[in-house]
């Protein structure tokens, strides 16, 4: 199995894409890209919005190269309803439209469901579904919170399974909940890609009670599982000041044998935090 994560806010602009081959097909998870629309008061600088453009370009090329793709809820950082003839042709497993879903990916939901009738998509809804495909299983866990609670509606984990585990879990903003923890503990994962703590708003519109869960929850995932690579980027990587906040997490991943990285970091480059140096490019661009 090969986990090649394509986009994410720790390549410069917001997203979870991530590809997975394997032997007997190909998996893209979450095809999107999107920019924070606010940051230090200042829209996107143009080095943003030609990364994102760069970005979008390699996520297709993803697509096209996929046979299975996987969207784990409606947000537009990890669905684009404008482009759905990318989908032609594709199976696609969806976080269900109708049930536990605010409001807000309702609509979404919806009016994407409208575009991908447009063309030859065979589209499944996954929620707590397993599929096989030869020697490859893949499990959806049921809904769990996107952060902490459902004001912002909820996501879908993701386990694949085949030499080895890997588990996919987005927007979880930690995991702050211990049903959000479960999912990734219980299915063991040499590797785990998972949406961070969002330290960006820390004491604003996320706790210092959040916070704490978080790195516990984190801590538990490390010490109850085998898990080698500890992949932690989006929310978290909107922070300049992101590994300083998490040394406790870093440290415990080190001293357990395992590796605690952003998604850039397990590509082997470094990271370019753009949003999060968004006042810097316009004082130096």
């Amino acid at each position: 199995m090969k986990i090649k994560p394509i986009a994410f806010d720790s390549f410069g602009a917001r997203s979870m894409c991530t590809m997975i081959e394997t032997k007997d097909l190909t998996i893209t998870i979450d095809p999107s890209v999107a920019l924070g629309p606010k940051r230090y008061g200042l829209p996107p600088h143009p080095i943003e919005i030609q990364r994102m453009a760069e970005l979008w370009d390699k996520i297709k090329e993803a697509v096209r190269m996929s046979d299975l793709i996987i969207i784990t809820h409606y947000h537009y950082d990890h669905h684009n309803p404008n482009e759905p003839e990318i989908f032609d042709g594709k199976r696609v497993l969806l976080k269900h439209p109708e049930e536990m879903i605010n409001r807000s990916q309702r609509n979404r939901a919806r009016y994407f469901l409208s575009e991908l009738r447009k063309f030859n998509v065979d589209y499944e809804f996954a929620d707590g579904k397993s599929f096989e495909f030869g020697d490859v299983e893949i499990k959806i866990s049921n809904p769990v919170f996107h952060g902490v609670d459902e004001k912002l509606g909820y996501v879908i984990q993701v386990l694949i399974s085949e030499s080895e585990n890997f588990v996919f879990s987005s927007d979880v903003e930690g995991p702050i909940h211990r049903d959000q923890a479960k999912f990734l503990i219980e299915n063991d994962p040499d590797v785990c890609i998972i949406d961070g703590p969002m330290t960006y708003m820390l004491g604003y519109r996320f706790s210092n009670r959040s916070f704490e869960s978080s790195i516990s929850n984190l801590k538990e995932i490390v010490e109850k599982t085998g898990v080698k690579h500890l992949v932690i980027d989006h929310h978290l990587t909107r922070d300049i000041n992101y590994r300083s906040r998490m040394s406790e997490v870093y440290a415990f991943a080190e001293s357990a044998g395992a590796k605690a990285e952003t998604a850039r970091e397990f590509t082997g480059f470094e990271n370019d935090l753009l949003e999060a140096r968004r006042k810097e490019l316009y004082r130096e661009h």
